[in-house]
């Protein structure tokens, strides 16, 4: 986590014109992510003035002071220019007012433009604000941009991490981190990965050291950061231990305040991880769009079970009609003659 953003940081990123105060550029440092649209303060109302964030004029603010005096102009600029006063800003390539540049200069304080709508400048500079300022944390583990998907593997040193990604690359995934991964939170549900810049693009593997992902696989292979939507910890495979088989087990990792999915796959020889890995990030989007295959399982598994039980259930509803001999005598009634037959003899 950074304390504070230079002013010529953020002037680089939102490609933002300096209209006076390039020399202040360097000095001037930025302390918070929230941006400022002065309202009140343009009528005079001071008393609960956020001075030590960047104050942007869109047409509403520049409209409004074209109304007043130039003496009035002045002097609310002037109570704007705080000490710690970041920057000036001025969207959609409008005209500021004299009076601007004048307080700016005393104070020693930037005035900025940007073609841009106020309301889109506004949000560009405070996602890169919030990216900056936000509270780190650093994550044993390897981030891969998979079809779009930002996967954090984890796991035990020397369990393959390293070389998974590496498989992951040559099939035409994208780098972000190998070995430990800078996560910050940029929002209360999305959670962003990057590499710390001293190992950027750069992956190490055991018995060859360390490869730059960047110089031998080519700008494709790597991304400076991705949110991260989904785990993957991998664990060496031992028969005492029970993994989920059917895909029901629902897992979670918490970083932060933002709660990740995650998935528990075992290592054992033989097991081409990379390949695994490629299918739990496409399983998940496939959940994600309404696809699960486990709820087809079950379904399918459900449906049988019904059939069976109906067979079952009509074939006890069914009479038994068939009758046996008593003792092998036979059933049938004795006639008159057999009767006769039988006096007579």
């Amino acid at each position: 986590m950074v304390e504070s953003v230079k002013v010529s940081e953020l002037v680089d990123r939102a490609k933002l014109k300096v209209y006076a105060g390039q020399e202040f550029l360097e000095q001037r440092g930025i302390t918070v992510s929230d941006i400022s649209r002065p309202g009140l303060e343009l009528t005079g109302y001071f008393n609960y003035y956020p001075h030590e964030r960047i104050q942007l004029f869109g047409r509403t603010e520049i409209s409004f002071v074209k109304k007043m005096t130039p003496e009035e102009r002045l002097m609310i600029f002037r109570k704007m220019a705080a000490e710690d006063t970041p920057a000036f800003v001025v969207s959609r390539s409008l005209a500021a007012p004299d009076e601007l540049y004048q307080a700016a200069k005393d104070a020693k304080i930037p005035v900025l433009g940007s073609k841009l709508a106020t309301t889109r400048l506004s949000s560009l500079m405070t996602d890169y604000l919030d990216g900056r300022l936000a509270e780190r944390r650093s994550i044993h583990g390897v981030l891969v941009d998979i079809y779009g998907i930002g996967v954090l593997i984890t796991g035990d040193s020397g369990v393959g991490k390293s070389e998974t990604a590496l498989e992951l690359v040559k099939r035409g995934h994208r780098l972000i981190a190998d070995d430990r991964v800078e996560v910050y939170e940029q929002d209360e549900q999305t959670l962003v990965g990057e590499a710390p810049a001293i190992l950027r693009h750069l992956l190490e593997i055991r018995g060859i050291g360390i490869i730059d992902v960047m110089n031998l696989f080519g700008a494709g292979a790597v991304r400076s950061d991705t949110p991260i939507q989904l785990v993957v910890h991998l664990e060496t495979w031992t028969p005492e231990k029970n993994f989920d088989r059917l895909g029901n087990g629902e897992e979670a990792m918490q970083i932060f305040d933002v709660t990740l999915p995650r998935v528990t796959i075992p290592v054992k020889t033989g097991r081409n991880l990379a390949i695994i890995i490629e299918v739990a990030a496409m399983n998940f989007r496939a959940r994600a769009m309404g696809y699960d295959a486990t709820k087809t399982f079950e379904s399918n598994l459900n449906q049988l079970i019904q059939k069976n039980s109906a067979v079952d259930e009509a074939a006890d509803a069914t009479p038994n009609t068939t009758t046996k001999p008593n003792n092998g005598a036979s059933l049938k009634p004795k006639t008159d003659e057999t009767k006769k037959g039988g006096a007579d003899a």
